[in-house]
């Protein structure tokens, strides 16, 4: 039986793929200010990826059939914030925008909601 060329063709995106996708990627290089601060960029990384092919029915008996295929890979990758080091205290500061609109507030909140009713209910199961 013949070796597969998909298996292949995906071997090797994902060889580049985890050459891209290191811890140096998600947790930058420090940053030392004179004043004795160090910043740690903190990032979060999406990747998607896909891949298919086909062989095609040969014409003559015994001759190697063509192949068709082929793959995608998208790496998306967004800062989040910074770790500052400072004196021994550590703490992140975020980069993303605060919620601008009322849904964005409503979704942002959901967890927060959700501990209070579930407090609120261990509270009512004691008494």
């Amino acid at each position: 039986m013949d070796k597969n060329p998909i298996g292949e063709l995906m071997q090797n995106t994902m060889e580049n793929v985890k050459n891209i996708l290191k811890v140096d990627t998600v947790v930058g290089d420090p940053i030392y200010t004179p004043d004795g601060i160090t910043l740690v960029p903190i990032s979060r990384i999406s990747v998607g990826f896909g891949g298919g092919g086909v062989e095609f029915s040969s014409k003559k008996e015994g001759e190697r059939r063509p192949y068709g295929g082929g793959n995608a890979t998208g790496v998306k990758i967004d800062p989040i914030g910074f770790l500052i080091i400072k004196d021994g205290c550590v703490r992140m500061v975020n980069v993303n925008p605060p919620a601008n609109n009322t849904v964005d507030r409503v979704i942002d909140l959901v967890p927060q909601v959700l501990d209070r009713v579930e407090a609120f209910i261990d509270s009512q199961k004691d008494k």
